[in-house]
């Protein structure tokens, strides 16, 4: 798997309360969904608390200041499955970018006390080893 700094929305971001990615990527216009697949990496990295389940929504906006954002896609992930360690992707962002685009994040459930998040764009991913 190869990541790029630049292509990170987090790195070890906590997470306690409804808030954006650290970092908002600009795209330009180019529509993300065409030619090769677009994977979004998520990786928890430390282990969270408390809360019901996490939702990642990937936004996208034509002004940087995401004052009239759009959803793309989202994922939910539980808490039993929020530990340490713990990837997630989505292997194909949807077409429909206007030119930024960040991770919003919202809780279900208590606020939590402690965990936080590495996600960015990933040149491909690392799959299981099988033996052949």
């Amino acid at each position: 798997m190869i990541l790029d700094e630049q292509t990170l929305f987090s790195d070890n971001q906590k997470i306690t309360a409804n808030g954006a990615s650290t970092n908002i990527l600009d795209f330009g216009k180019s529509e993300m969904s065409f030619g090769t697949p677009v994977t979004l990496f998520i990786q928890v990295t430390e282990d969270f608390d408390k809360l019901t389940s996490l939702k990642i929504t990937v936004q996208t906006s034509a002004v940087e200041a995401f004052t009239s954002p759009v959803d793309l896609i989202d994922q939910t992930i539980t808490l039993e499955n929020l530990k340490k360690g713990m990837v997630s992707a989505i292997k194909f962002l949807p077409k429909g970018n206007l030119g930024y685009m960040r991770l919003y994040y919202t809780i279900t459930g208590t606020a939590p006390s402690k965990g936080a998040v590495f996600a960015g764009i990933a040149d491909s991913l690392q799959e299981s080893f099988h033996n052949i």
